[in-house]
C-alpha cells in the first residue's frame, strides 16, 4: 500500500489534493463507517482520520502514514499534537469490519505531558479536568502498552483516597495522583512514562493494532465465526471530554429498549466521567432519568438524534456519547444486540412505523420460535411474594437459579458435574466472556448495563445485574456478602432479571408466553405465506 491507501478523513479537509480511499465497512471498520454516517447526517461528531483495516496486516506501520492526515486534523481544529500552549488531544480507537463489543482496545487522552498541562489548563480553565485526564493516560498506557496491571492503578487510588470515588477528588488529589502514576508506571512496566506526544500516538496506534491478536479477541472470534484475516482499523479522533464538569459526562446506550423492544432510549450515564468508565465495567452508572433532569436540552438533542439514527439505519442503535459543558458529541453507532424478545418487538414495531417494510420485518424474525418468545418468570410456593436480599440493575430478562462460582474455572466445574453456575464478579470485565460460556447468569457489584461485558452476557443469552451496590465480592476469599446473608462458592442463588431482584436459595420458574407479540408476529407471518396484500404503512414524522 502507499501512504495515502486507506487512510480515511472525518469532518477533515485535506490540504492537498489526493485520490480518496472509497470508504466501506470493510476497509475503514465499522465503527468509522458510521463515524462518517453519523457526521453527514448532521449530528456533531469528533475531528478524525482512520488507519484503514488493511494497515492490521503491517507489522509496524510508518509514521509517513498518519503525519499528512494529522497535520490536516490540526489545521482542521486549530491545536497541534504536543503545542505547550494549545495542545491538541487525541483518542485512539479500535474497529473491525463487525462489532466485536470491548474485545479491543482504546486509548483517551494522547498527547497530555508535562509540558502540555499547564497549556491544557490555560486553555480549559479546568486543572481538575487536566489532572484527571493525564493520570487516566499514564495507566492506560501502562496497561495496553506495556499489559501492566488496572490493579496497580486501581490501588494506587485507593490508597491516596480509601474512602472516596475518582470523581469526588479535587484537583490537587489528582495531581498528586499523577506524580504517583508517573512513578508507578516506570517501577512496573520498567520505562519512563513517554513525554513525547508523538511517541504516545506512535505507540498507542501500534498497541490498538496489536489488540487484534490478544487472547480476549482471538477466543471473540473463534465463539462467534469471525474471520482472523478482516482486521481492525484505527481511529485518532480528537478528544471531547466528558470528565470536565457537573454539566459533562459519558454515555451508552440503546435507541430502543434491548432486553424488550420497547420504545425509547434506554440509556447508562455517568456524570463527570469518560467513555471508558461505562463500557469498561468497573463502574456503576446513573439512571437516564437523572441525566435527563440535570440536562433536559441535552436529553431531547439525544432523544432527536436516535430517532435520526433510526430514520437511516432503519435499525435499533447502540450508541456511545459524550457530553462536554452541556454540549453532545456522538461517538459511535451499531446495531444492537438484543435478545429475541426484542427482535421481535423491534422488527414488528419498526414495520408498523415504515421504518421497514413487511418483507424485512419477516427476514429479521424468520427463525424466531414460540418458545424464543416465552419470559421466564417467578412462581411464589407459598402464594405470597418471596423476600428478595438484594438488587441490581438489570442487563437482560429471564431468571436463573444457580450455585455461585467466582471464576471460570469454578463455573466449569460446577457445569460438568451438572449444576448451574452463576458466575460472581467484583466487575463487569469483557476478560470474563470465555467465563460466561460455562455460567448461565453473571451477577457483579460494580458496572452498568451497558458495559462491554453485559452487552456479551445478553448476546449470549445469560441472566445478567450489574451494578449491585448493596453486595461486597471479595473474589481472593470466595465471599460474597448480601445484605445479612454471606455466600461462598456453590451456595445457590436466584437472579430474577426481569425485576433485577436477588434472592437466596432456588426459586420456582415458569414459563410465559408473551401472546400479543406471537399473535402480531403469527399473523404476518400468515398474511405473506398466504400471498395476501399487505399495506405497508407510511412513515410517521418525526
Amino acid at each position: 500500500m502507499t501512504q495515502h491507501e486507506q487512510v480515511f478523513l472525518i469532518g477533515v479537509q485535506a490540504e492537498q489534493e489526493t485520490a480518496p480511499s472509497t470508504p466501506t465497512p470493510e476497509a475503514m471498520g465499522f465503527k468509522a463507517y458510521n463515524l462518517l454516517r453519523m457526521d453527514q447526517m448532521g449530528l456533531r461528531v469528533p475531528a478524525a482520520f482512520v488507519l484503514g483495516t488493511r494497515w492490521c496486516e503491517v507489522e509496524s506501520v510508518s509514521d509517513e502514514v498518519w503525519t499528512a492526515p494529522l497535520a490536516d486534523l490540526e489545521r482542521q481544529v486549530g491545536r497541534t499534537l504536543g503545542d505547550p500552549r494549545q495542545p491538541l488531544l487525541l483518542s485512539v480507537r479500535s474497529g473491525a469490519p463487525v462489532s466485536m463489543p470491548g474485545m479491543m482496545e482504546t486509548l483517551l487522552n494522547i498527547g497530555l505531558c508535562n509540558a502540555t498541562v499547564q497549556g491544557f489548563i490555560r486553555q480549559t480553565g479546568n486543572p481538575r479536568l487536566v489532572w484527571d485526564a493525564y493520570r487516566r493516560l499514564i495507566a492506560t498506557h501502562a496497561e495496553i502498552v506495556y499489559n501492566a496491571p488496572a490493579s496497580a492503578f486501581e490501588a494506587l487510588l485507593r490508597e491516596l483516597a480509601p474512602e472516596c470515588e475518582e470523581r469526588e477528588l479535587d484537583f490537587a488529589q489528582l495531581r498528586e495522583l499523577t506524580r504517583r502514576s508517573l512513578q508507578l508506571h516506570e517501577q512496573i512496566t520498567g520505562h519512563a512514562f513517554p513525554q513525547d506526544p508523538v511517541h504516545q500516538l506512535r505507540s498507542a496506534i501500534s498497541a490498538v493494532f496489536r489488540s487484534w491478536q490478544s487472547d480476549k479477541a482471538i477466543r471473540y472470534r473463534q465463539s462467534h465465526r469471525i474471520s482472523d484475516a478482516i482486521g481492525t482499523a484505527v481511529t485518532v479522533q480528537t478528544m471531547v471530554f466528558g470528565n470536565a464538569g457537573g454539566a459533562s459526562g459519558a454515555g451508552v446506550g440503546f435507541t430502543r429498549n434491548p432486553i424488550t423492544g420497547e420504545p425509547g432510549l434506554w440509556v447508562d450515564f455517568l456524570f463527570n466521567a469518560q467513555g471508558e468508565d461505562v463500557v469498561s465495567g468497573r463502574r456503576s452508572t446513573h439512571k437516564q432519568s437523572d441525566l435527563a433532569a440535570v440536562l433536559p436540552s441535552v436529553w431531547q438533542e439525544l432523544v432527536q438524534a436516535g430517532q435520526t439514527l433510526e430514520q437511516h439505519l432503519h435499525d435499533m442503535q447502540d450508541i456511545e456519547f459524550t457530553v462536554e459543558d452541556g454540549c453532545l458529541y456522538m461517538l459511535q453507532t451499531r446495531s444492537g444486540k438484543r435478545t429475541p424478545l426484542a427482535a421481535a418487538r423491534i422488527a414488528l414495531d419498526m414495520w408498523q412505523e415504515g421504518l421497514i417494510a413487511s418483507s424485512e420485518a419477516l427476514e429479521r424474525t424468520a427463525t424466531l420460535m414460540p418458545d424464543d418468545l416465552c419470559r421466564c418468570e417467578l412462581v411464589s410456593d407459598s402464594g405470597s411474594p418471596t423476600q428478595a436480599i438484594s438488587e441490581g440493575a438489570s442487563a437482560s430478562s429471564g431468571v436463573v437459579c444457580g450455585r455461585v462460582a467466582f471464576n471460570g474455572e469454578q463455573a466449569q466445574a460446577l457445569t460438568q458435574a451438572g449444576d448451574t453456575a452463576i458466575l460472581v464478579r467484583k466487575d463487569a470485565e469483557t476478560s470474563d466472556s470465555a467465563s460466561l460460556e460455562w455460567a448461565a447468569g453473571l451477577l457483579t457489584e460494580r458496572g452498568a448495563r451497558t458495559s462491554h461485558a453485559a452487552v456479551v452476557a445478553r448476546q449470549m443469552g445469560k441472566v445478567c445485574l450489574t451494578g449491585c451496590t448493596a453486595c461486597t465480592v471479595d473474589e481472593a476469599q470466595g465471599l460474597l456478602v448480601l445484605d445479612t446473608a454471606q455466600l461462598g462458592r456453590g451456595d445457590i442463588l436466584t437472579l430474577d432479571g426481569n425485576t433485577g431482584l436477588i434472592y437466596l436459595g432456588a426459586l420456582t420458574t415458569q414459563s410465559v408466553v408473551q401472546e400479543g407479540l406471537l399473535t402480531r408476529l403469527q399473523a404476518l407471518r400468515q398474511n405473506l405465506t398466504e400471498g395476501l396484500a399487505i399495506k405497508e404503512p407510511a412513515p410517521q414524522p418525526q
